[in-house]
């Protein structure tokens, strides 16, 4: 499906982005694997990539600076020739109350959440442009579309990230290039227990009035990026899909603390 296609996904070294790595390299893709704080699992994720006969290669970089995500590219391109696909999925969800949040903050969440997504484009829709063909698919999330207590920053990403996409869908449409979102709900992915307070309590709620009855997993979000980033999509550009069981439907449904338990 994707023979002869490159993508990079950012934050693939574990959970979704690795899940999207994986699936994209058993369609045929090269993959780039980025993560910029564990060598180890990006090596791991880019072997397992070339168990299905793709090529990969794993590539530390910082996305929230400019010049290590033009780097990024470039070795990329070296390697490939091209990078085809670009799949912005690394973010980080400090939980803080607005008043709270220190200019310093609202910059850190800012600049890896949703100007990393501004320097990839930058850096790989010349290329794109110049082959008539390219795909860039940005993971937002639930909250950015209902909002949420004490993420302010985070929440202003996600939105942010899908009105870039209708923003460059408008521009390079002519050119073959189609730019999307994927929103992810509750997916049941890898955690730091103490960042997350009676998690298991709160899945199990998530379970009983999610309409499908059950939380996501990285496979589903994968799914929705396979198909994105294919010919079966050619004609979807500056849309969102929503992978979450049905839970947008329920904003009045919510645990106690008014949140879905974001991607």
């Amino acid at each position: 499906m994707l023979q002869g296609k490159t993508a990079l996904i950012t934050g693939s070294g574990q959970n979704i982005g690795k899940a999207i790595a994986l699936l994209l390299a058993s369609s045929g893709a090269n993959v780039v694997i980025n993560g910029h704080r564990n060598q180890e699992a990006i090596e791991k994720v880019a072997e397992e990539a070339r168990n299905f006969g793709s090529q990969a290669i794993a590539v530390m970089a910082d996305i929230s600076d400019p010049d290590a995500v033009q780097k990024m590219v470039d070795v990329s391109i070296e390697k490939f020739g091209a990078v085809d696909i670009v799949v912005c999925n690394a973010a980080i969800r400090p939980r803080q109350a607005f008043l709270d949040i220190s200019i310093e903050d609202w910059h850190r969440v800012i600049n890896t959440n949703l100007s990393s997504a501004f320097y990839l484009a930058r850096a790989t829709l010349p290329g794109m442009k110049a082959k008539q063909w390219g795909r860039i698919i940005h993971i937002s999330g639930y909250d950015g579309f209902v909002g949420a207590p004490d993420r302010a920053h985070n929440v202003t990403c996600k939105g942010g990230i899908h009105a870039l996409s209708k923003a460059i869908a408008m521009e390079f449409g002519p050119y073959g290039i189609t730019v999307n979102t994927v929103s992810p709900g509750t997916i049941d992915t890898s955690r730091i227990a103490e960042d997350y307070l009676n998690l298991e309590a709160k899945y199990q709620i998530l379970r009983e009035i999610i309409p499908l009855r059950r939380l996501g997993t990285c496979e589903d979000v994968a799914e929705a990026c396979l198909y994105l980033a294919s010919d079966a999509s050619s004609f979807v550009t500056g849309q969102v899909i929503h992978v979450n069981g049905g839970s947008l439907m329920l904003s009045c449904h919510l645990p106690s603390d008014g949140n879905l338990i974001e991607n």
